[in-house]
């Protein structure tokens, strides 16, 4: 495989630096500000527990930057980043200026065979993670990564396997809902009953394709499983979620490559139709985000329900409010907007209480499957879309 040249990881990183201090800007008018619906805070509350037990963990594979948000999150429950582990250098020295207190490993299986180590994080190459994970299990440690956490259906069958041979957690960080304040309080508003009975979800991922900033593999889709696989995860992770499904079939997907023909492996849109005995789903993914807009994508989340619906818009408000995580209830008494500055992120605490208990609170492993089986389905079975120039 050609590795990803000097440039591309220079502008990765800085990326990956910058991204989370956008903001948006204010552009709404007098008009629409005197018809803004109602505002709601959310509570602060408690994130972290200062009693709870050290947990020694170590990182293998840094090549996408979501690696930092898997390090910090364990390192906020007290957890005590001993080693890591790449191969390359420019990673490595970025790893090492944010995380000094962790040791460069002289091979993976330095990390594999300590015994001290409880769980492993990785945001490695794609389609290398099942392998690594299904490495990491046998080893008798725990494995968080980066999305997609498997890349096809043989793999994902091997690691089935093994998580049960093993009785190890496999968990995939599918970071749009578990870290996005305002699905978490979706979650909440949903599960009291707020707008029904759910019936339908409708997920738009939509990201910013910044070509000088990827690496080689990013645009072939035999390294990241392609378009559904990859962003639709997210996507289908959360109609699972929300309408309450263990399993779910695929109605219709497609995929293609309709832009980038200088990439011919690669995939830049792809949608599918799902349901579940419980409820439908719509999910679009693209990489069409505008250099104009403020962030890397205005992803967006709506929640029928029977009594109501909830709209998320996770990155940016276009109606002029800063930052992410805004939320929007619909019911039979007002339209509110919650501002979720002060929501509560409990995967963190969640996972470190599995990793100590031996428990599935953050996630059960069938969901975690089930929301990979069902991205993976639509991916391989989906029609390829040519649209004329």
């Amino acid at each position: 495989m050609k590795k990803p040249d000097q440039t591309r990881r220079r502008n990765f990183l800085k990326a990956g630096a910058i991204a989370p201090f956008l903001t948006s800007w204010n552009f709404e008018s007098a008009a629409h500000a005197m018809s803004r619906p109602a505002i709601e805070k959310t509570v602060p509350v408690r994130q972290k527990d200062e009693t709870r037990p050290e947990i020694p963990f170590a990182v293998i594979g840094l090549n996408h930057g979501h690696i930092y948000s898997q390090t910090d999150i364990l390192l906020h429950q007290n957890g005590k980043l001993r080693f890591f582990w790449a191969t390359e250098p420019e990673l490595i020295r970025a790893f090492q200026e944010k995380y000094p207190q962790a040791k460069l490993a002289r091979s993976k299986e330095e990390i594999l065979d300590n015994q001290e180590i409880k769980i492993i994080a990785s945001a490695s190459i794609p389609n290398e993670r099942a392998q690594l994970g299904i490495e990491v299990m046998r080893s008798g440690k725990d494995f968080l990564c980066d999305k997609p956490g498997i890349t096809s259906i043989e793999q994902l069958n091997q690691v089935k396997r093994v998580q049960k041979e093993t009785g190890r957690i496999y968990s995939i960080l599918f970071g749009e809902r578990l870290e996005n304040k305002a699905t978490i309080k979706a979650s909440e508003l949903v599960k009291s009953g707020a707008i029904g009975k759910v019936i339908q979800t409708i997920g738009l991922g939509p990201h910013r394709m910044n070509i000088p900033s990827r690496p080689s593999w990013f645009f072939d889709k035999k390294f990241y499983g392609g378009i559904i696989c990859d962003i639709g995860s997210h996507q289908c992770e959360q109609f699972l979620h929300f309408t309450g499904s263990s399993e779910a079939e695929v109605v219709h997907a497609q995929t293609g490559n309709t832009n980038f023909h200088d990439y011919p492996a690669f995939e830049d849109f792809g949608d599918l139709v799902c349901k579940s005995k419980h409820g439908t789903g719509y999910i679009r993914v693209d990489w069409f985000t505008p250099d104009g807009l403020n962030t890397w994508g205005d992803g967006r989340l709506t929640i029928l329900g029977t009594a109501g619906f909830i709209e998320i818009r996770k990155n940016t408000d276009l109606a002029g409010r800063n930052g992410g995580s805004h939320l929007f209830l619909v019911d039979g008494k007002s339209t509110r907007y919650i501002d979720c500055i002060n929501q509560d992120l409990p995967f963190g605490r969640q996972l470190a209480d599995d990793i100590m208990n031996r428990t599935e609170t953050a996630m059960t492993q069938n969901h975690c499957f089930a929301a990979t089986e069902l991205a993976l389905k639509a991916q391989k079975g989906a029609k390829r879309l040519i649209l004329e120039k």
